[in-house]
């Protein structure tokens, strides 16, 4: 393969996505923390959870007013996101965004104490696969915020800005020092970078070399981890050994050629899932966020950039709740499971190592699983099934996944049990049609990944009966909420 085809191959495969952690030099850790999840580790369990490992900025997805009184008085710096689906009203109307930042930024950090410092005003609002929809409203949005900060005495101790995705440039040539971006919203893209230039802020970008190595086959592995031995690629005086430095340094490039070339950055999101398919696993995620770390605390820039940028990894928690479109690794990115026990060790230098959250309250140790004298015959045993993962997180069973290896009667062994526990362990939750029973002896495969959950204690325990025919559970109404999407597209053709 070409130098220049093989660079071409591995930049330029962007996406779409929501979540991360930051660390920024001496200043400490920083995280995005997702709330998609059927059982949400406790508010005050997470903060915790953040300063125990050292983080002290985070990153909400939408203001959620417990988590944001979670934070009140913890000194942890905050930015606070606006969905997309409220950027038409707040474009429109100054009012309504004077509105939003009263309620929501005003009013925690006077009443409640939070450090709010930024709002992210949408999330990937220009991704293709919107075609559009939220091209006009973005900019607008942005302004109008910022003005209501300014009007509510905020405009320095708050800035406005838009996480954007990797596809809002692109390279002509391949290499980074062709970067400029995209035709379609280039005059969009110049109005809102003169924008947050004017009013100090950074522009904030998610880059993701998972989706690059999954996008494809054919791309080269080691070029998405750090300590890879993929061939370099060369552009000029500059020579890049990862993908994430190739697409940085491409997007700095297309800020050099529009006259803003000193603009501050944040990466937004990066990051690795631990589960899902064949490339996310735990082996790939630890070695891809331990270099993540690793060059963070070296403060180690880019090619083009010496000075590292703020940067964000997706994410903090699992969430079981989020949507499978974009594939069934999305409900495992974080570096934390969904209770915050670990999934791995992380070295956060100065000899401190990543610790699980404490003081995590579960249902008892009980799982719902396939009767042994039922039988996989059973009429009803495919019916049973897929009812259980309609309102159940059944991932992990997926082929390539932790717990992809299983025979027929353990997978449904693990979808009762999914269901069961999502369930908080209702009464008539493990009744599959006479196929399955409670049992009190951990079904999980010994020397294996693959785990048979029992969830957080959230308090639910009424005794009514619950139908697998009546989605009245939380987690069916959450499935159906696209917050994100990582749909890949490739910018770049082969030559």
């Amino acid at each position: 393969m070409g130098l220049h085809r093989y660079s071409m191959l591995l930049m330029f495969w962007v996406c779409i996505a929501s979540q991360g952690f930051l660390w920024k030099g001496v200043g400490g850790f920083a995280g995005n923390w997702g709330t998609r999840s059927t059982h949400p580790l406790p508010p005050k369990i997470v903060v915790q959870l953040l300063k125990d490992n050292g983080f002290n900025k985070v990153k909400l997805f939408e203001a959620d007013p417990v988590a944001l009184k979670a934070l009140g008085h913890s000194s942890i710096e905050v930015m606070v996101g606006i969905p997309n689906d409220l950027l038409a009203s707040l474009a429109s109307n100054v009012n309504s965004a004077v509105a939003w930042v009263s309620q929501n930024v005003s009013t925690f950090i006077s009443k409640n104490g939070v450090n709010i410092r930024y709002v992210a005003v949408g999330n990937e609002p220009f991704l293709k696969s919107y075609n559009g929809m939220f091209v006009r409203s973005t900019f607008p949005a942005l302004q109008n915020i910022q003005a209501a900060l300014i009007k509510a005495g905020l405009g320095r101790q708050v800035k406005a800005t838009v996480p954007l995705n990797a596809d809002v440039y692109q390279s002509d040539s391949g290499l980074p020092s062709g970067g400029d971006f995209r035709p379609d919203i280039h005059d969009q893209m110049m109005a809102i970078i003169k924008f947050l230039n004017q009013n100090g802020a950074p522009l904030t970008i998610n880059i993701y070399p998972f989706l690059s190595l999954d996008a494809d086959p054919n791309f080269p592995k080691e070029f998405a981890f750090f300590n890879g031995s993929a061939q370099p690629v060369v552009d000029g005086s500059k020579t890049y050994t990862n993908v994430l430095d190739a697409n940085f340094d491409t997007l700095v490039s297309a800020l050099e050629k529009n006259g803003f070339g000193s603009m501050p950055i944040i990466i937004g999101e990066v990051g690795w899932p631990t589960d899902g398919n064949s490339n996310a696993n735990v082996q790939n995620a630890q070695r891809f966020n331990q270099g993540l770390f690793d060059r963070i605390v070296k403060g180690q820039g880019t090619p083009k950039r010496s000075t590292p940028p703020d940067i964000y990894v997706f994410g903090l928690l699992d969430e079981d709740a989020k949507s499978t479109e974009p594939g069934n690794f999305e409900r495992h990115w974080g570096i934390f499971n969904y209770d915050g026990s670990l999934k791995y060790s992380l070295d956060l230098g100065s000899g401190k190592s990543l610790v699980a959250a404490k003081g995590v309250k579960y249902l008892p140790k009980q799982w719902c699983v396939m009767s042994p004298q039922a039988s996989i015959l059973d009429p009803n045993f495919a019916k049973s099934m897929s009812n259980a993962c309609t309102y159940a997180d059944c991932t992990s069973i997926s082929p390539g996944s932790s717990c992809g290896n299983l025979d027929t009667r353990a997978n449904a062994s693990y979808a009762f049990n999914m269901y069961y526990q999502t369930m908080d362990q209702r009464k008539d939750a493990c009744q599959f049609n006479n196929l399955s029973m409670i049992t009190k002896i951990d079904p999980s495969p010994s020397q294996s990944a693959c785990k048979f959950q029992i969830m957080i204690d959230l308090g639910k325990h009424d005794t009514k009966s619950t139908s697998l025919a009546a989605p009245t559970i939380k987690m069916n109404s959450m499935v159906m909420l696209v917050s994100s999407f990582m749909i890949i597209i490739p910018l770049s053709l082969w030559i």
